[in-house]
């Protein structure tokens, strides 16, 4: 027997339209009755592993000991690899598709320790197809990981070097300049940059932005209903990263940025 788990931290791309995440909670809690399901996002744009893995590392550092489920996976059905990763000397157990979804948050908790392919069938329930993992080896296998399942009978022990790596982004000095990506915008519009406030000390205040051939100069502001009214300014924000916000508005309207847009910043000559 392994160590028995009594949470499970769920984060996939499946919505609230379908009954898919319905069905998995459902699943999990016929195999382990006594475990908890937290619903840590199920709006994560379909298919887009970037943003369930930048959505996951945010997570991560507050996620209570237990399994984590993360299921973003567009390659259902293909020799893509099943996968359980332990971390923190089996404080957690990551369960998902080996596809950069679940890598920073792994690396957030101190790097990958013994890790499998979930390739025991045992684990799993009947399939009648191979697109819905998610309720037919993923959530199952988390199920029983709960029960006290020890990690290794749930496949073959794989190296983790294997493991794909994530694909996040790091800015970058050029010129004299900061060059950074917007990687996540929230549902207030906030739009968070990979640049953390030490990082941005050196450009001084205000800042010049330059993205999409335009030029925006803006302030720092200590919180959201600081920033100058109609205006955008940059908000450090509760991840620790830089921020452009708007007070009771919407910077990435007001701007037109999405995840994935260049941002680049400068001295206010």
């Amino acid at each position: 027997m392994g160590r028995q788990y009594d949470t499970v931290s769920f984060l996939s791309d499946f919505g609230h339209q379908d009954e898919f995440v319905g069905v998995v909670k459902s699943v999990i809690r016929g195999v382990a009755p006594h475990a908890l399901v937290i619903d840590l996002t199920h709006e994560i744009p379909a298919h887009d592993t970037r943003a369930g893995s930048l959505s996951l590392a945010r997570a991560v550092p507050y996620v209570a000991s237990g399994v984590v489920l993360a299921i973003v996976d567009p390659g259902v059905g293909t020799d893509r690899r099943a996968v359980a990763v332990e971390v923190a000397g089996g404080e957690g157990v990551f369960v998902g598709p080996d596809n950069g979804l679940m890598a920073a948050a792994v690396a957030l908790t101190g790097g990958a320790e013994r890790c499998v392919a979930l390739t025991n069938t045992a684990f799993h329930l009947e399939s009648m197809g191979g697109t819905f993992a998610g309720r037919d080896i993923f959530g199952s296998v988390a199920a029983h990981l709960c029960t006290g399942v020890d990690i290794e009978e749930l496949g073959a022990r794989i190296d983790a070097v294997s493991l794909l790596p994530g694909l996040l982004p790091i800015s970058r000095e050029e010129d004299g300049a900061l060059v950074a990506e917007v990687l996540w915008v929230d549902k207030y519009g906030n739009i968070q940059l990979n640049v953390d406030a030490e990082e941005l000390e050196q450009y001084g205040d205000p800042v010049q932005l330059a993205f999409q051939d335009k030029t925006r100069v803006v302030r720092r502001a200590a919180a959201y209903a600081s920033v100058t009214p109609g205006q955008v300014g940059i908000v450090i924000d509760a991840y620790g990263l830089v921020s452009l916000a708007a007070d009771r508005a919407s910077a990435a309207e007001s701007l037109l940025l999405r995840p994935g847009d260049s941002v680049i910043i400068r001295h206010v000559d």
